[in-house]
């Protein structure tokens, strides 16, 4: 029992130092820990170019696209992941009080923004 009791004071010291080094590291490096779908497909495509090239809608401005790449909600039924050959998302996000969904294709060098339906 007594070393039951040691092993669990060290496994916590070592928790607590992990996680105080790890914050400082990615505080420092600008570097995010993303493991859920969500967070890595968003993270994916903010590291492309986006392009308006296909986009016939309303008025989009870069803060907005920046506002649902960062904190929007991939809407994976909605979304055909497999499509050739771009997948295509749709995310959806509450921005100043408005929601929307923004559709794009992710392709392998840039991300097209193909709809955006504000509600």
């Amino acid at each position: 029992m007594k070393r039951l009791g040691w092993y669990l004071v060290g496994l916590s010291i070592g928790l607590i130092f992990l996680a105080v080094f790890l914050k400082k590291k990615s505080e420092e490096t600008g570097t995010s820990f993303c493991y859920f779908p969500n967070c890595r497909v968003l993270k994916e495509l903010r590291s492309k170019p986006v392009s308006l090239k296909d986009y016939n809608g309303s008025t989009l401005d870069s803060t907005l696209i920046n506002a649902y790449l960062t904190a929007g909600d991939v809407r994976f039924r909605e979304s055909d992941t497999r499509a050739e050959p771009c997948a295509i998302y749709v995310v959806r996000h509450e921005y100043e009080g408005k929601s929307g969904r923004l559709k794009m294709a992710n392709c392998v060098d840039t991300l097209y923004i193909l709809a955006f339906e504000p509600r």
